[in-house]
């Protein structure tokens, strides 16, 4: 890759590893925007943030898909409730996503599994392979705003999406534990160096609001997301809390019914792309 990399191939003279590495929409489909939900460790709630987000821009007009590239682990279809769902196809080889009540598209590997509990055993070649096929396959009706839920870590899959798939930007979550910090950064220095724009910071599990006085309680102690944030030039966009009322609505397959205000300036941020 060369130092000078704009992570556009289709104006790049250059012949550098990544060029031509960028797959193609099926004929018929339509994305915008493509915004990838990712952190360096997993358990810190991407596939809750990536839910949220691709709920809140729904009930504002917009149309959202969600590609879950978490390929062995996928929790999307459990948000919203169609985990016995089955995505189908026809003749051509196109697939057709899931869409949920209030019509947001998804794709997820649960999908075409017989039973949602059946473990996906494969190497990082054909998980990557699978995750380009969820691009170049499926057929995406007129989407604003795809959200990617990636996988944890800096690895295979990460490394195809942000270079098969044009990545308008990301979002990088993290929790209150001083143990995360450097796992955040990594996922912070892995976009910086893949030349992927950073929308912001988004904090899971931030604190819990008393139901009594309303006083925030961190549980996980003080938060050290604002320092990462100044040291590389990013903002904050929310800060989730723990709460029954997020725990109830995921378990119960209604993410996209909750309703919510913590997210509303990290949605700006997301539509002003």
């Amino acid at each position: 890759m060369s130092e000078n990399c704009t992570n556009n191939c289709s104006t790049c003279s250059s012949s550098c590893s990544n060029k031509n590495l960028r797959v193609q929409l099926r004929a018929g489909s339509c994305v915008k925007k493509v915004i990838g939900v990712v952190s360096g460790k997993g358990g810190v709630g991407k596939s809750l943030v990536t839910s949220l987000l691709a709920s809140k821009l729904c009930q504002h007009g917009l149309k959202t898909a969600i590609l879950d590239a978490d390929i062995t682990g996928p929790s999307i279809p459990i948000c919203f409730g169609v985990g016995e769902e089955k995505a189908q196809g026809d003749k051509s080889g196109a697939i057709y996503p899931v869409k949920t009540d209030s019509g947001i598209q998804l794709m997820s590997m649960n999908f075409l599994l017989e039973h949602e509990t059946d473990p996906v055993l494969w190497r990082g070649p054909i998980i990557a392979g699978a995750v380009r096929q969820f691009w170049t396959d499926v057929i995406w009706d007129s989407v604003d705003f795809m959200f990617v839920d990636m996988p944890p870590g800096t690895g295979d899959v990460p490394l195809t999406v942000f270079q098969s798939i044009p990545v308008d930007g990301i979002i990088v979550v993290s929790s209150p534990q001083q143990l995360v910090r450097v796992i955040v950064e990594k996922a912070v220095k892995m976009a910086e160096t893949m030349k992927i724009p950073i929308v912001g910071l988004i904090e899971n599990m931030s604190y819990v609001k008393c139901p009594d006085c309303g006083k925030e309680i961190k549980v996980f102690g003080e938060s050290n997301i604002d320092e990462i944030a100044k040291n590389y030039n990013i903002p904050v966009l929310s800060r989730i809390p723990s709460s029954q009322e997020i725990s109830r609505a995921i378990d119960e397959g209604e993410v996209e019914n909750l309703a919510s205000d913590f997210l509303d300036s990290a949605a700006l941020a997301i539509e002003k792309l």
